[in-house]
């Protein structure tokens, strides 16, 4: 469960939020810190929710730009935990990670992972500050790029963070229901893909149909490669060859 996420794309009625620049401004975990009632009030009401059911509970930090915003949500949900368990309630500690979305983020992933459980990736919003690119505005929507060099090798290097640790790691967002960027994500070693549902058929066909170390031989190519445009004619070129050429997005890079 993802802990209150507000703020940029993401309004809620009942918490108007207005800036001038609402994607670099109030939003994630900073408006959650702020009021750490709203956050005590939520981490207190998923451990409860997680009571008598056998699945571990594992909670997402988003918008986490910071070592210190970690700890100081570390400390709130460890004050949870202990207050529900004083009452009598038997119930685990969750597992915690955070969601690599911003640039910093990417960069202090190998202290990040050592200090949470899990990392998860939120690709939509990743890109669009690593690019600098609004991706619903029309006039920049063709540079909002999933195959951009810079952003896979930071994807790559998440990874690697998140492995060298022997921790997992996931991505949501719509990179993930690309059947062509779905097999780069495998490559990686990504270990959990999370997608809408109308994506989640095409890219099991797309993974079942390419062997991973096809895959992986792709990857490796891709990552020599400078030219996000290049990058996703030749990986969509792989995917024909596989014989999955009904299956690739059609759009275009210029």
């Amino acid at each position: 469960m993802r802990t209150l996420d507000i703020g940029g794309d993401k309004a809620l009625s009942y918490f108007p939020i207005s800036e001038a620049n609402p994607f670099l401004g109030w939003r994630g975990i900073r408006v959650t810190l702020d009021h750490p009632e709203i956050f005590l009030s939520q981490v207190r009401a998923m451990i409860r929710a997680n009571e008598g059911i056998d699945t571990q509970l594992r909670i997402m930090l988003p918008m986490v730009s910071s070592i210190a915003e970690i700890d100081e949500a570390q400390r709130l949900i460890s004050q949870c935990y202990r207050e529900i368990i004083e009452e009598g309630v038997e119930v685990e500690m969750p597992d915690v990670g955070v969601m690599i979305e911003v640039p910093a983020a990417v960069y202090q992933a190998r202290d990040i992972i050592k200090r949470v459980d899990f990392l998860s990736v939120g690709s939509n919003d990743l890109i669009q500050y690593m690019l600098a690119v609004d991706r619903n505005n029309a006039r920049v929507a063709e540079l909002y790029q999933e195959f951009h060099p810079a952003v896979l090798r930071a994807l790559n290097d998440v990874v690697e963070a998140a492995h060298s640790e022997k921790k997992g790691v996931g991505i949501c967002g719509e990179m993930a229901g690309n059947p062509s960027a779905a097999v780069l994500l495998m490559a990686m070693g990504f270990d959990v893909l999370s997608m809408n549902s109308t994506s989640l058929l095409m890219v099991k066909h797309a993974l079942s149909h390419v062997e991973m170390s096809h895959a992986q031989d792709i990857l490796s190519r891709v990552l020599k490669m400078d030219n996000a445009y290049l990058i996703k004619n030749f990986v969509d070129e792989e995917m024909r060859k596989a014989g999955l050429g009904n299956i690739v997005r059609s759009r275009h890079y210029h």
